[in-house]
C-alpha cells in the first residue's frame, strides 16, 4: 500500500507571534524616536524660516538691480509677516498708490508653532538693540538699483521659536546678506 505524500500549504498572512513581535519592536522604536523628533522639529522649523528670510533678502536685492529701481522688505511684527515690494515712484510700499508691486508676502506662522520675531535667549544684540526684533530703520529694508542698502547702516531681523532658540538675518550697507545663530554665548 502506497502512502500519499501530503504537503501542508501555508496560507498567506502572519502568525500571532510574528505580529506581536513586530508590534513590540515598533513600540520600542516609536518610544525612542518621538521624544527625539519633538526636540529636533522646532529647531528645524526655525532654520527653515531663517533660510527663507535669507533667500528673500537676496530676491529683494536682485529685484532692485533687475528693475533698476528700489525694492523693499517691510516687516510687520504684530502679525509676524513681511512683504517684499518692488517700489514705484511714490515709494509708499502699499497698493494704495497703485505704483508699488507686491512681490511676496510671508507669514512666519507657516513655518510652524512659535516662529516669530524676537531674540529668544540671546543675551546681546549684534550692534544696537533688539527692539521689536527688527533693527532696520522703520522696520524696512530698502535696496537701491545697485543692490546696496538705502540706509547706510543696514540692520537685522531676529527670529525665534517657542523654545527661545534664535537666529539673526542681516544686511550691511553694501548689500551683503548675513546669517547668524545664537550659540548660547555669542552670535556665530
Amino acid at each position: 500500500m502506497k502512502f500519499k505524500e501530503r504537503t501542508l500549504k501555508r496560507s498567506g498572512g502572519f502568525t500571532l507571534i510574528e505580529l506581536l513581535a513586530t508590534s513590540a519592536i515598533l513600540s520600542i522604536l516609536m518610544s525612542i524616536s518621538i521624544p527625539a523628533f519633538s526636540r529636533w522639529a522646532p529647531g528645524y522649523k526655525l532654520r527653515g524660516a531663517t533660510r527663507g528670510l535669507y533667500s528673500d533678502f537676496a530676491v529683494a536685492r536682485m529685484t532692485a538691480v533687475n528693475l533698476k529701481g528700489e525694492c523693499a522688505v517691510v516687516f510687520n511684527t504684530s502679525t509676524n509677516q513681511y512683504r517684499i515690494w518692488a517700489c514705484g515712484p511714490n515709494k509708499v510700499f502699499d497698493n494704495a498708490s497703485g505704483d508699488d508691486v507686491l512681490v511676496k508676502t510671508v507669514d512666519l506662522s507657516h513655518y510652524g508653532k512659535g516662529i516669530r520675531y524676537g531674540s529668544g535667549r540671546a543675551a546681546s544684540p549684534i550692534g544696537g538693540t533688539f527692539g521689536d526684533g527688527i533693527t532696520f530703520q522703520s522696520n524696512r529694508l530698502v535696496f537701491d538699483s545697485r543692490g546696496t542698502v538705502k540706509s547706510a547702516t543696514g540692520g537685522y531681523a531676529y527670529l525665534q521659536n517657542h523654545m527661545n532658540a534664535s537666529y539673526a538675518v542681516g544686511v550691511i550697507g553694501s548689500g551683503v546678506v548675513l546669517l547668524k545663530r545664537w550659540t548660547g554665548a555669542k552670535w556665530q
